[in-house]
């Protein structure tokens, strides 16, 4: 595995405007923004390939409230690195949460928890559907010249289903249930099967069924998932009914794993929680450098979840193909 540090030749001066698409009342492709200016300790990236995220849907719908330019999910280039300028040149992606290092939640270790962070895309910073971003060179991580720019764009979502395996011991032989095969379920699928677990997948549609099986990963229909069947069950529905039914799958004692992100509130028996023991563990962002492992080995190859690729001046189109129902991943074309 090699790592791309540096172009032969300068990076080309990036012009004073550029394109991106903004959500204020409703997104829109603007051609008049202008490129960002990277901060100390920053660097300017040129965006190749950004991929629509159910999160950024659920944006859409109300689940945060963010004006500017979305997208977290890219694959891009360092074209300007004052503190850095060796690694102008190097193809890399991004971490998505830009943090202070000083509060609290920095020195306890929880950086991701920064009680000022800014989330690319999501939250105070301008993200990734545009042809420029800026992110701290401590957020970017360097792609492998192994890794195509169709594989490393699936870095950050890969690198939140393997947070799962970092907040939950699933060991082999433990009966795991993914709810969900879309976008983020079928990366959970690929990486729980590496642990060795006794891995089922709810899948409501052919197409994600014929995936699941294409990768030897064994789905069962929504209606047969047995009740208290299960020792560890995923939601990653990204609807509200997917947690009844990751719920009703446990069995005492079990542990529930919440990825999805909605908009408004779901409601909850806590007393049942409580009485059958349930551990309930929220899980959100999750670390690169072994994703870009995962990519760079072949242990997981994400390029069968693409559905369909769009031009930026296309942004709008592209987002709207995305919330179509059954759609998976969905790139969006930023060069």
């Amino acid at each position: 595995m090699s790592i791309r540090t540096a172009t032969s030749h300068p990076p080309t001066a990036a012009p004073q405007d550029m394109r991106g698409l903004r959500l204020e009342d409703a997104p829109s492709l603007r051609t008049d923004l202008s490129v960002p200016t990277p901060a100390p300790g920053e660097a300017l990236v040129r965006v190749r390939l950004a991929g629509v995220c159910g999160t950024d849907l659920a944006i859409l719908r109300g689940y945060v409230s963010f004006c500017g330019i979305m997208g977290h999910e890219f694959v891009g280039e360092i074209v300007a690195a004052p503190d850095a300028p060796q690694r102008e040149g190097q193809r890399v992606v991004g971490e998505i949460n830009v943090v202070c290092g000083r509060c609290a939640q920095c020195r306890a270790g929880r950086s991701s928890h920064c009680e000022r962070r800014e989330v690319l895309g999501i939250r105070g910073r301008d993200g990734a559907f545009a042809q420029y971003l800026t992110l701290p060179l401590a957020n970017l991580q360097a792609v492998p010249d192994d890794v195509p720019d169709e594989a490393a764009v699936f870095t950050e979502p890969l690198a939140a289903a393997l947070q799962i395996t970092r907040q939950v011991h699933v060991r082999p032989g433990q009966r795991v249930l993914v709810v969900g095969a879309g976008r983020l379920g079928q990366l959970i699928a690929r990486v729980l099967r590496l642990t060795g677990c006794d891995l089922m997948v709810a899948a409501r549609r052919e197409r994600q069924r014929a995936l699941l099986t294409a990768d030897g990963i064994r789905w069962v229909s929504e209606d047969d998932v047995g009740a208290g069947s299960y020792d560890v069950a995923v939601e990653a529905t990204g609807a509200p009914g997917g947690l009844a039914l990751a719920r009703r799958a446990l069995r005492p004692g079990g542990t529930l794993v919440l990825k999805s992100t909605y908009a408004g509130t779901v409601p909850v028996d806590l007393a049942a929680l409580v009485v059958d023991e349930i551990t309930v563990v929220g899980s959100r962002c999750g670390p690169f450098a072994p994703a870009l492992r995962l990519l760079a080995h072949g242990l997981v190859d994400p390029t069968p979840l693409i559905d369909d690729r769009f031009p930026l001046a296309d942004a709008e189109a592209a987002l709207q193909r995305a919330a179509q129902p059954g759609v998976l991943k969905v790139l969006i074309d930023c060069r």
